[in-house]
């Protein structure tokens, strides 16, 4: 039970593992996750350690798993996931498993290989096809290949010949066919005008089916084109061109007889390529469907034996190359444990000499390991997001369970918008074990996935204080029936806007509300909002006052427990006192106020002689004397008030210089006595104060034993003017309390009266479908602004909250967390193991 309150106490230790069994004891502790092993070769190159070559075969083998992954998702074949996590295999089951990843591995590039090689002849007779098709129409348009020949000849005479009127004998043309992307078309035509001035003539068509790139898979669009040009300087400049651009030039013969028998020929090639393909298909869906069944299992096994060896690069040889020798911090509580893991590990291994595990002293500042469970685990990680407990502190988490909900309710407080959000939380609670077995990279989904606990506790804990407001979707409940009776009539009520409630009249009963607040206060639209903000900001800054309060107290628990008597008599007991007769001296101000004055008592206690809790605080700090009251009203609440306020801000002032100069002319004294520069003990720790006194120098020895006297008293300086001041600024920011519950509230109101009463207010038929629509339209404004903005603002809110004004009084923060080898984190991670091996 100690452990929820502080971290595990830890402790490092010495392993002795021989050689053969060293293996098979990590891989017991990789399942464990209780040891956290140091590096005892820092100086050395990753390269030159003894298992680099083990971790390069790892490495290989987890390349092929992501080639072999690849494929299988780019198939769509689902992977078989048992959520099981076999067991490391031995080393000897390295070659086994290579093995079958290499035959796994060149099996499938032989496929692709040769499917690539299929589909290419594929798409080459596919576009030899779509040429003699097309090229067979541009013939045809011009009624035969002569007559073609005689009006291309006729365009491309040049202008020379016509200049010089020459006489033309007869010319053959030439022309060549191919294919072209089609976007590269237009630059591929001009491209030809101007290489060949002209004197080319060009017809293309479009394909219209696309083409599949037996490269990369993609659809690509592609023309098919035809080029006539008149001798082979011409040609030769054509090809150059097409070459440039990328087209594949094909043969088409001339004739028309010609071309249709090779058309019969391409469609029975394209016809036994399909089947072959399809055979090829069927090949490679069989290996993959046989891969993705083990896929999962591999990966595991294989980052097993990467990290197993990545941690036995950590450890040094002796001198007989016979054991290897490692340090590691382990929980003291787990030392047990973690020695039956050790044995079963050399019992499988087969090794006769059982490991040593010696407990080592050490200086070092442990590793902090707070255990959680499912439940705890989000309260932490908010604590440690703000920074990892030095070794031993106190945590704040198990207070944070119950602190943390409940000050966020104090600002959402709503039983309709904390139900919602409580189901939402129940739900995740309920469904957990499937919803986590998903695996989602979606951040925000995992964000609330984690938090699942945390929010089903704000929307209980929202619901709860939604009835002491007495406020669900900005209206009331009437449970227990008002205990006011208010002499208005129905045409009252409609006909005035503005209505009040006085407790000094006989509407009022004179008792109050059996739990929460009365329901009546729905009509009183002018003074409801007083009455509130008054009632809201009184118990926002009691409710801070003791958070602070109970920070402060924390900090006598890291004091006692690190037995730094300094810190608790210099720090602790004037800042308890300073905070107590000032803020605390203000929150029973208000129960005084509260219980002595009421608007049906006489005078001097009416409640017109009700003074100002803020104007009262104020004249108490500047000494000032209260202002004459009205007649008949007393100036102040109680028998001997100013005196005692005099007594209490002197005593609270008197504070101030105990906590500025108390430490430091303590650790002066000290040092000149034992004559020694610098001293050590528990008297020379300054470094401990964490914002106003946290657990000072953690482990006995302070860590700040050489700073010199000035910057001891800088030092102290700085923190006690950080709390001095700080206690005003943080009682003020628990004002955010009032503030945000009040935003809530009224924007609740305005959901109601500027969207939902609209349709309520619509009679006949088409009442009820206008008022569904509405309805809808105010649910999603309800969820998407009450419930997910203003609770992710008030979320915020809360955060800032425990982290400045709560954990400020007592929480350092400057440990690092430990960190286990498990198999389970570094699975869970993506099988990084370098985190280990740092």
């Amino acid at each position: 039970m100690g452990s929820l309150f502080r971290s595990e106490e830890m402790a490092l230790c010495q392993l002795f593992l021989q050689s053969e069994a060293a293996y098979a004891c990590v891989s017991e502790l990789g399942e464990l996750g209780l040891v956290q092993f140091r590096d005892l070769n820092p100086d050395v190159n990753a390269f030159q350690r003894k298992f680099v070559n083990e971790v390069r075969r790892c490495d290989e083998m987890e390349r092929k798993l992501r080639y072999l992954e690849k494929e299988i998702k780019k198939d769509g074949i689902p992977m078989l996931d048992t959520g099981e996590s076999p067991e490391a295999p031995q080393p000897r089951e390295m070659i086994d498993l290579e093995a079958t990843f290499e035959k796994l591995e060149n099996e499938l590039r032989e496929v692709n290989q040769n499917a690539e090689a299929l589909k290419r002849n594929f798409l080459e007779l596919t576009e030899l096809k779509h040429i003699l098709r097309k090229t067979q129409v541009f013939f045809d348009e011009e009624g035969g290949l002569n007559h073609t020949t005689e009006s291309m000849t006729r365009a491309l005479i040049t202008d020379e010949v016509r200049a010089t009127g020459a006489s033309m004998g007869p010319v053959q043309l030439g022309f060549v066919a191919g294919v072209i992307s089609r976007e590269k078309l237009p630059a591929f035509e001009r491209m030809l005008w101007r290489a060949c001035r002209g004197n080319v003539f060009l017809r293309q068509a479009m394909i219209e089916s696309p083409l599949e790139d037996p490269t990369n898979g993609d659809q690509v669009y592609k023309s098919v084109f035809i080029i006539f040009f008149q001798g082979d300087q011409l040609k030769t400049r054509v090809k150059k061109i097409c070459e440039g651009f990328r087209a594949t030039l094909y043969p088409c013969p001339e004739a028309p007889a010609d071309r249709r028998e090779m058309a019969m020929g391409v469609m029975t090639r394209i016809e036994d390529l399909n089947t072959v393909l399809g055979q090829t298909q069927d090949h490679r869906h069989r290996v993959l469907v046989a891969a993705a069944k083990n896929l999962k299992n591999w990966f595991v096994k294989v980052r097993k034996i990467k990290a197993i060896y990545h941690t036995l690069n950590l450890f040094n040889l002796d001198v007989t190359q016979k054991c290897l020798i490692a340090e590691c911090w382990v929980p003291l509580l787990d030392i047990e444990t973690i020695q039956l893991a050790l044995r079963r590990g050399t019992e499988r291994s087969g090794s006769s000499v059982p490991p040593i595990l010696n407990r080592m002293q050490t200086f070092e500042n442990p590793p902090t390991y707070n255990r959680t469970n499912k439940f705890t685990k989000a309260f932490q990680a908010l604590i440690d997001a703000y920074g990892v407990a030095s070794y031993r502190e106190m945590n704040p988490a198990p207070y944070t369970i119950i602190t943390f909900p409940f000050l966020f309710a104090v600002m959402f407080g709503d039983i309709g918008h904390g139900a919602i959000m409580a189901l939402f939380g129940l739900w995740m609670i309920r469904k957990e074990k499937g919803l986590a077995a998903q695996k989602t990279d979606n951040e925000i989904w995992n964000i609330f996935f984690g938090g699942r606990y945390i929010i089903f506790l704000m929307g209980v804990f929202s619901m709860y204080t939604g009835l002491i407001y007495n406020d669900i979707f900005s209206k009331s409940l009437n449970i227990f029936g008002s205990h006011w009776h208010v002499s208005y009539n129905k045409s009252t009520v409609w006909n005035n806007k503005m209505l009040q409630l006085s407790p000094a009249t006989s509407d009022y009963e004179g008792t109050p509300y059996p739990f929460g607040m009365d329901p009546i206060w729905q009509v009183a639209t002018s003074n409801k909002i007083v009455f509130q903000n008054a009632y809201k900001m009184k118990i926002s800054i009691i409710f801070g006052v003791l958070h602070m309060i109970f920070g402060v107290v924390m900090s006598w628990h890291n004091h006692t427990y690190f037995r730094n008597r300094l810190s608790l008599i210099y720090e602790f007991i004037p800042q308890l006192v300073f905070l107590l007769l000032l803020f605390f001296y203000m929150v029973l101000l208000m129960f005084i106020k509260w219980n002595r004055f009421a608007a049906t008592n006489p005078m001097p206690y009416s409640e017109g002689c009700a003074p100002s809790i803020l104007i009262t605080f104020i004249d108490m700090v500047l000494f000032n004397t209260p202002k004459t009251p009205p007649k008949g009203c007393e100036v102040y609440m109680f028998w001997g008030q100013h005196f005692i306020q005099v007594v209490f801000v002197l005593v609270a002032l008197g504070c101030i210089p105990v906590m500025l100069l108390g430490k430091p002319i303590k650790i002066m004294q000290a040092r000149k006595l034992a004559n020694v520069q610098p001293i050590t003990g528990a008297d020379a720790e300054v470094g401990g104060m964490s914002n106003g006194g946290g657990g000072g120098g953690h482990g006995g020895g302070g860590h700040h034993d050489e700073e010199e006297m000035s910057e001891i008293f800088i030092h102290q300086g700085i923190h006690t003017i950080e709390y001095v001041l700080g206690s005003v600024s943080h009682t003020a920011s628990y004002l955010r309390l009032w503030a945000l519950s009040l935003a809530h509230a009224q924007l609740a109101e305005v959901l109601w009266t500027m969207v939902l009463s609209i349709g309520l207010n619509k009679e006949g038929w088409y009442g009820g479908v206008f008022v569904t629509v509405v309805f809808a339209f105010w649910a999603i404004l309800t969820v998407g602004i009450l419930v997910l903005m203003e609770g992710l603002s008030a979320f915020l809110h809360t955060l800032r909250l425990h982290w400045v004004e709560f954990q400020s009084k007592f929480y350092l923060g400057q440990g690092y967390a430990f960190q286990p080898f498990s198999f389970d984190s570094i699975i869970e991670n993506g099988g990084s193991a370098s985190g280990d091996a740092e």
